[in-house]
């Protein structure tokens, strides 16, 4: 056969089609610059040019014409091993391991599967196409691919992997996706500003915004006197950093101030904004736009995961109706990307190509993760490895931004991070002194009834409870007693619905109107409310300080009258996980001011002494290991995608068609040429997430249907009967066949 073709086009000639030998040159060339600040280039070169190097065959070329499907990704995997010098097995081997999961997904090394890397290379081992090999051993097959740094471990090993991968898995696509854009006369734009050319105006423009913000006040002039401080440590060398500011001092445009400097002194490319929960990434993004203009930042987070079909020709390129915040999702190109610490980590050990392919773009990056408490406890360990891994090995810098800093440094936490003397802000112990705006005191059991009473005693407050279940039936009783101005906060809502509901409690607020609020812990880690009362349901002390940033948090009242009240909740008993963290609090050293820095300290001791092994639950840590007898690298990638899950709470996704931007997407789902990511992402506003067994009986019972289901699958499950979601409460699906058993946080 004179010429060998990756994809097909429409011509019977096949004069349109992409000569294999240009794939292969355009994925190694993107891959090499793609990793280059990795320092990763010849061996991304080396994945580009292999990884098709199964379709130099003849069966492959006949499923060009609509033949049966082929493995072509298992020769250069074998391949890379074999043209390798000797010592350079171990990053051949990570070529490999891209090579064998560009399309079906990163492998395990040996899980007894079909589909396992060992098994894998075997299988061709005993079975080579000689057209395969013919082609590659006469042709320029690099065999000089570099080294991993020195002393890479397992785990910082498997990272470099990821990161290979995303070179390999991103150019694949884009190579793929110009040569159809090109038959179809399409222009795709993927251009997004440089960060380092950018940084000149962003500086300008933070510096007016800053300028224009109120200055009167010991608030204000105290949150000016921290983000010049902080800035002026923008220099330091890249690494891990701690920023903890109490709520109210101005962590979020501080933090965002230090990753500008930063990124200008280290020539570092994006910055990556990290947030737990979707329900505050508008609000973030709103600040970030106000302060910074339009075109700089991406949104991105998704409670529908886009699975994306192969097909026997290549991916066909994007859907007309995809703009650039849509393909920027895809690879994060954005200088400044803001997103959730799910879509960050769990993107960090994702081992589908379509998940992994930004990685390679967080590389040089300056993150932060806001509200770092928040990192689920079981994922700890890999988290902070993971972390690490990062700063040491792909050249990013990492803030961890919070107003309760856990004792994640290894004096306090074995197996913890490097932090000594990287903490950026100034005195943390004497501003949570200074911005001390609130008394907690402990009111024992107090039922419904009582919490009905003591909010209709107050003209505006904010009750946080442990679950949605006692959310709502509070609400109701509040509801039953005619309290005025009264509203219910929960994730039962979708985000669409909680952003109308936070802009009228917000606006009620203002205008010192009656303002009584129930509502889940979504409201604590970043929501910007200001209420002179709050209820706070027993739970870890993390939270209780969360919840009294949403207490007095403009300082305009005296702290002494701006009460936390702490209660227990007789009928509704905490959730496992919140029971073990007052338990932790119960152990704690006496402290007369539980906001103190001493006590944050001394609880977070107690949590992770506790937890101890725990803090690794699903053993993540282990599954990266180099088998030196064999000079193997051991990695189960496909596992630890599986086993992360920073949100394992058996629940699933229903989309309401809640206003007519909703209801127009889901009408889409009946539109061919609309992607399901796309639609997905139009969505993500729309959705509820509801327990498993609920879903099914809302299903069997035809309140929820599967939308367009011979075209879209199982993915997008709409609520038909509108009757079960309420205009002030949201989703009720115990309603739909008197479901009770929603004890779920949040």
């Amino acid at each position: 056969m004179s010429t060998y073709y990756a994809h097909s086009g429409r011509k019977i000639d096949k004069s349109d089609w992409q000569p294999l030998e240009d794939h292969l040159a355009g994925v190694s060339g993107l891959a090499a610059a793609m990793a280059q600040v990795l320092g990763l280039e010849d061996a991304a070169h080396a994945a580009g040019r292999l990884h098709d190097a199964g379709k130099y065959a003849a069966a492959f070329q006949k499923r060009l014409e609509g033949g049966l499907p082929v493995d072509h990704s298992t020769a250069g995997a074998k391949l890379a091993l074999d043209l390798t010098a000797p010592g350079q097995r171990r990053l051949a081997e990570l070529v490999a391991y891209a090579i064998l999961g560009h399309h079906a997904g990163l492998p395990n090394r040996d899980d007894a599967s079909e589909s396992s890397f060992d098994a894998r290379i075997a299988a061709y081992a005993r079975a080579p196409d000689p057209t395969t090999e013919r082609a590659f051993r006469a042709s320029a097959a690099p065999r000089d691919i570099g080294a991993p740094p020195p002393g890479a471990d397992g785990f910082g090993l498997s990272v470099l992997g990821r990161m290979l991968f995303s070179c390999l898995v991103d150019a694949d696509f884009k190579d793929t996706e110009r040569f159809y854009a090109g038959l179809e006369g399409k222009t795709i734009d993927r251009e997004w500003p440089d960060l380092q050319s950018a940084l000149p105006k962003l500086r300008t423009r933070f510096d007016a915004f800053m300028r224009s913000r109120p200055a009167e006040g010991p608030l204000n002039a105290l949150r000016r006197d921290i983000l010049d401080q902080v800035r002026a440590r923008a220099g330091e060398a890249p690494g891990l950093f701690t920023l903890t500011v109490p709520t109210g001092g101005g962590k979020t445009l501080t933090s965002l101030s230090f990753a500008l400097e930063h990124a200008k002194a280290h020539g570092l490319r994006r910055i990556v904004y990290a947030i737990p929960f979707t329900s505050i990434i508008d609000q973030t993004v709103e600040v970030f736009s106000d302060c910074l203009g339009d075109g700089f930042v991406l949104a991105h987070h998704s409670a529908i995961e886009e699975e994306r079909p192969e097909r026997a020709a290549g991916f066909r390129g994007p859907d007309s109706q995809r703009d650039k915040q849509r393909l920027a999702m895809e690879d994060w190109a954005a200088p400044i990307v803001v997103t959730t610490n799910v879509q960050l980590f769990e993107s960090l050990f994702a081992a589908r190509p379509s998940r992994a392919r930004k990685l390679h773009n967080i590389a040089g990056s300056v993150i932060i993760l806001d509200e770092a408490q928040t990192l689920p406890r079981p994922l700890l360990m890999p988290a902070l490895r993971m972390l690490e891994a990062l700063c040491a090995l792909c050249g990013c810098s990492i803030v961890l931004c919070t107003a309760t800093q856990p004792a994640f440094d290894r004096r306090n936490l074995k197996g913890g991070l490097a932090l000594e003397g990287r903490e950026l802000a100034p005195d943390p112990h004497g501003l949570a002194r200074r911005l001390r705006r609130t008394t907690i005191r402990d009111a024992g059991d107090l039922d419904n009834d009582g919490l009905v009473e003591a909010l209709g005693a107050e003209r505006q407050g904010l009750v946080i409870v442990n679950s949605r279940k006692h959310a709502l039936e509070l609400y109701r009783a509040a509801r039953a007693a005619g309290l005025d101005g009264l509203t219910h906060l929960t994730t039962r809502q979708c985000a669409a619905h909680r952003r109308v509901v936070l802009n009228q409690v917000r606006a009620r607020l203002k205008g010192r109107e009656p303002c009584r609020v129930v509502a889940t812990s979504l409201v604590e880690a970043g929501v910007d409310l200001d209420f002179p009362r709050v209820w706070r349901a027993k739970a870890g002390l993390d939270q209780i300080v969360q919840a009294a940033g949403r207490c007095n948090r403009e300082g305009k009242a005296d702290p002494a009258s701006s009460v936390v009240t702490v209660f227990s909740a007789p009928d509704y008993p905490p959730p496992i996980e919140i029971r073990g963290l007052v338990e932790d609090m119960g152990r704690m050293r006496p402290h007369d001011d539980l906001l103190s820095l001493e006590a944050i300290e001394n609880y977070f001791e107690e949590v992770y002494w506790r937890l101890g092994p725990a803090l690794d639950a699903k053993r993540i840590c282990e599954q990266f290991v180099v088998l030196r007898r064999k000079n193997q690298l051991h990695f189960a990638y496909r596992k630890v995608a599986e086993d992360f899950r920073m949100i394992e709470s058996g629940m699933a996704p229903v989309i309401v068609p809640w206003d007519n931007t909703a209801e127009a997407a889901v009408d889409k789902l009946g539109v061919e040429a609309v992607s399901s990511g796309s639609l997905a992402r139009d969505l993500q506003p729309y959705i509820v997430q509801v327990p498993l067994k609920a879903r099914r009986l809302l299903l069997d019972s035809q309140h929820i249907k599967f939308a367009r289901p011979e075209r879209r699958g199982e993915q997008f499950v709409v609520l038909r009967n509108a009757a079960l979601y309420k205009k002030d409460v949201g989703l009720v699906w115990e309603d739909g066949q008197y479901l009770a058993e929603d004890c779920l946080l949040i």
